[in-house]
């Protein structure tokens, strides 16, 4: 008989794992996947820290959980840059007076500012109906076709028309020169990777990897006195009032022998609708390597079905409504609490998970 049996060996179970050795209970993790670390997962190849299910940059605002991780890892001082590729130019990301430089050659935030303002009141739609309309009246036409609209629409598999206006109701427009992706003070990735954290999370944990815990659900839920469940919610109730929808990812590793140097940077977003996939990763530029070799990685974006991943829940109206349902149900099972991405229907970023994780582990571990 286990205290807790966790479902999932992501930065949510990981954590309440962890949290729950610390006081002494005993605890076992199920994880479906052949390896712990969930989508954070990282695979030593050739000497290189592969994120094996896409880019992820640690970045957060709170102190406290920045110092909470780095108990577990050394972090180093990686700043998200991102390029974008339009038709072999590149553009930095996020928008910014290096990217209006590079679109028409201003020089100062008036300038750049008066070429935005020029192309916004072309598109003065009083109610966009939808992406296309939103982001026209937000930025105008150069920065939406060349840098926003393939990109999307390949990441949506629909054409931007057909995608709703409140996907997109702000966009981020810096007026300085500065490449720096995100705005939280904290920012870095775990020099060895995302897998050594996990792995020190978890050390004197018992774990069963390959092991899907719908598969044998009721013998599990026996086994301990509470469940924490990190899986599709709706998977977990049998569908029973119907299939929430996400956005699936696929990734093409490629191991380039004599090459040291593809691209020059992390990250290269193609925004063009003909190029299929989204971006390029090029993996030892997180940790600043000088590899004689060079591990990169072609990310597509897909519909989500049977075989696929789930990484991103679309919220909209009828998917929301739908998660509500199964909520209700979840509610009433009073020795399972769900949690992380799937388990609560939202994207989250990673401080946002091991925050959530650690202000739930008293009502967790509550009457254990």
């Amino acid at each position: 008989m286990y205290d807790i049996l966790i479902v999932g060996a992501g930065p949510y179970g990981s954590t309440v794992a962890y949290e729950a050795k610390k006081r002494g209970l005993k605890c076992l993790v199920v994880e479906k996947r052949d390896h712990i670390g969930g989508n954070i997962y990282t695979k030593n190849i050739n000497g290189i820290n592969v994120h094996y299910y896409g880019a992820h940059i640690f970045h957060t605002s709170n102190k406290e959980i920045w110092n909470y991780v780095n108990q577990f890892a050394e972090f180093n001082h990686y700043i998200n840059s991102p390029l974008a590729n339009y038709k072999n130019k590149l553009y930095n990301l996020p928008f910014n007076m290096n990217t209006f430089y590079q679109m028409w050659g201003t020089k100062t935030p008036a300038e750049a500012l008066a070429k935005i303002e020029e192309q916004k009141t072309k598109h003065n739609y009083t109610n966009p109906s939808n992406l296309e309309e939103q982001a026209l009246m937000l930025v105008g036409e150069d920065i939406y076709f060349k840098l926003i609209k393939g990109y999307t629409e390949k990441q949506w598999g629909l054409q931007a028309t057909e995608i709703p206006a409140f996907i997109i109701r702000r966009i981020p427009v810096r007026l300085r020169y500065d490449n720096n992706y995100f705005n939280d003070p904290y920012q870095g990735i775990p020099i060895g990777g995302y897998t050594a954290i996990i792995e020190k999370m978890l050390e004197g944990i018992e774990i069963q990897l390959n092991t899907d815990f719908l598969s044998d659900k009721n013998r599990f839920e026996s086994m301990a006195k509470k469940i924490v469940y990190t899986g599709e919610i709706d998977r977990y109730f049998d569908y029973k009032y119907g299939q929430l929808d996400y956005r699936s990812l696929r990734f093409e590793h490629q191991v380039l022998e004599n090459t040291d140097n593809f691209q020059g940077n992390a990250v290269v977003n193609y925004t063009e609708r003909e190029v299929p996939y989204t971006r390029i990763i090029e993996h030892k530029h997180f940790e600043f390597g000088e590899q004689k070799a060079t591990v990169i990685s072609k990310e597509y974006s897909e519909e989500y079905k049977d075989g696929t991943d789930p990484y991103y829940p679309i919220n909209d109206e009828r998917n929301n409504e739908l998660f509500a349902r199964y909520k209700k149900l979840a509610d009433n099972k009073k020795n399972i609490h769900f949690g992380g991405r799937l388990g609560e229907y939202k994207y989250y970023d990673m401080d946002k998970v091991i925050a959530s994780a650690l202000s739930n582990c008293e009502s967790i571990f509550n009457n254990l």
